[in-house]
């Protein structure tokens, strides 16, 4: 239920922005946030098209943060120095682990939206905080692999299909990455690292797609899907606070998940998911 607040839309726009360039990357879920938040800040101009328009835009800025980060860093953005086959050869796994999330987003998506809905989908992202949390807590076995280069097509798919689990809201697409690797004898901050990449294909292409449906109707005049300047303007602005937030929390994470390990996040996932079933009451 949306909840007027004292505070202007920029400002709404401001710390929705920060709260998806930090949630998108951390095993905290992004959708766990946007419950507990979300009628607090939302924003009473925007079409409830629009406003999911708005999601997938900062979302979008969130993501494309990865590639500024790696690009000079990572062999696999050294297109003009291995060529074009060298390098897409080193995607390979990455692209085997997007498969299975890609191939179940598609095919469970919508129906998970039809079925989770309300007071059914508050609980279920609960009880999935609260749930994955433990699991976090739990001690995990030796890491057999240190770094990418060390996961093949078997580990990326088991990654991948870890990944799958996300799509149950509250999971979090990363700490389901996460867990994968830990299931595949990755090390946690070599997995964080695959699931950043692994963002980009599938994210780029669900932000995109959204944005290209939103654009369709809005064309055809569809109620709702209108495009006021000073939306747009807020909308820009969305994208480029996410975007530049993503930056210094993707550098901290791996070397966060290297010293600490998955039991901080753990705890707070706990935390929020017993706060949300607190206040859903």
């Amino acid at each position: 239920m949306r909840v007027a607040a004292p505070l202007s839309e920029t400002c709404k726009v401001l710390l929705l922005s920060f709260v998806e360039g930090v949630a998108e990357w951390l095993p905290v879920s992004s959708t766990g946030h946007l419950l507990l938040f979300g009628g607090w800040l939302a924003i009473s101009s925007f079409s409830t098209p629009f406003f999911n328009l708005f999601l997938y835009v900062i979302q979008l800025g969130a993501i494309l943060a990865v590639p500024v980060l790696y690009a000079r860093s990572s062999p696999l953005f050294s297109f003009r120095q291995n060529g074009v086959r060298q390098t897409l050869s080193l995607w390979r796994p990455i692209l085997v682990g997007v498969i299975p999330a890609a191939v179940g987003g598609l095919l469970l998506d919508d129906a998970l939206d039809r079925l989770l809905s309300g007071s059914a989908r508050v609980r279920v992202v609960a009880f999935a905080l609260i749930f994955y949390g433990i699991l976090f807590l739990l001690p995990r076995r030796k890491a057999s692999v240190s770094d990418l280069s060390g996961i093949g097509y078997g580990r990326a798919m088991v990654i991948g299909l870890f990944q799958l689990l996300s799509i149950v809201p509250g999971t979090s697409r990363s700490g389901s990455c996460l867990l994968g690797g830990r299931a595949a004898g990755v090390s946690d901050a070599a997995t964080a690292e695959f699931s950043f990449l692994m963002a980009i294909p599938v994210m780029v292409g669900v932000s995109c797609l959204k944005i290209a449906k939103f654009a369709i109707r809005s064309a055809a005049g569809a109620p709702g899907y209108g495009l006021a300047p000073r939306a747009v303007l807020l909308l820009l602005l969305g994208f480029l606070v996410s975007f530049l937030v993503s930056l210094p929390v993707i550098r901290g994470l791996v070397g966060f998940v290297r010293r600490r390990g998955l039991a901080p996040f753990g705890l707070y996932r706990i935390a929020l998911g017993v706060t949300i079933l607190f206040l859903a009451k």
